[in-house]
């Protein structure tokens, strides 16, 4: 008995769907070990890296700034009227530096990033992919992964975590400046308890995470520009994908960091970590 041609039709687009996600990851994976394996070769990129860890870093910080600082400012507006009610409105700094130190700020700078960077980074390589100028790198005898992934992901990697420690001093201080202003909590009693819940392992945490983030969004910014194809529409779609991509890449990483940063003995890695540099 052979099957219905809606239930045939189904499966057949499921099944395409289904291939052509495990041809993207296997392109994508590809990508990985191939930049690994350029790293180590002569002729390495310092004047590029350089210049993309300012585009990334640099110019990312006023948007990424000014998201941290009101996000901890209503943060701590929506806390104190919360912990008003229980009577514990003076420790309103404990779960704004908690919140901010381990999720919010890791999570929120990863997420404008995502959205800047990784939309710049597929364009730009786009716009490159599609004009050819990808296929004269390699006429030339270049490597295209040395020349313009490399330092991408590099940049991402580490300016990303640069970030967020901004980030998250920037959303304790609003966070602060609303509980000094709005409930009258003074700024020495509102760092004290963001001292007392928070410990350098919540704070080693949750920079952690975002090299993680930081090397996914630029791969991710990477890899949908260097396979954008159709012209400049597709640039747009590259564009806009390499967004969404890297925002739920984000926010499904994050949790299982999360649960693999609470099973690992953090205390104990950064007191040896400590130890070395005595």
């Amino acid at each position: 008995m052979s099957a219905a041609p809606g239930a045939s039709s189904l499966l057949q687009a499921t099944g395409r769907r289904v291939l052509g996600m495990l041809d993207e990851l296997g392109r994508f994976s590809l990508l990985v070990a191939r930049t690994f394996r350029v790293m180590g070769r002569r002729g390495f990129p310092f004047r590029e890296t350089l210049r993309q860890f300012e585009a990334i870093t640099v110019r990312s910080s006023t948007i990424v700034l000014i998201t941290a600082l009101f996000t901890g400012m209503v943060l701590a507006l929506q806390t104190a009227t919360a912990l008003g009610r229980f009577g514990a409105k003076p420790y309103t700094g404990s779960f704004v530096g908690l919140a901010f130190v381990l999720e919010l700020g890791p999570v929120l700078t990863a997420l404008v990033v995502a959205g800047r960077v990784g939309a710049g980074i597929s364009a730009e390589l786009g716009s490159m992919t599609v004009s050819e100028q990808v296929d004269a790198i390699r006429a030339l005898g270049a490597d295209p992964l040395q020349k313009l992934v490399l330092p991408r992901i590099l940049a991402g990697t580490f300016g990303l975590p640069a970030l967020t420690v901004f980030a998250i001093v920037l959303g304790v201080f609003g966070g602060g400046l609303v509980a000094d202003l709005q409930y009258g909590i003074t700024p020495s009693f509102y760092l004290q308890t963001v001292r007392t819940i928070v410990g350098p392992a919540d704070f080693l945490s949750g920079v952690a995470k975002t090299v993680v983030f930081g090397f996914g969004i630029a791969l991710v910014g990477c890899h949908v520009g260097i396979t954008t194809t159709g012209g400049t529409a597709g640039v747009g779609r590259a564009t806009t994908r390499a967004v969404v991509i890297a925002s739920i890449g984000v926010l499904v990483s994050d949790f299982f960091l999360t649960k693999l940063l609470l099973l690992l003995p953090t205390d104990a890695l950064l007191r040896g970590l400590v130890g070395l540099f005595r």
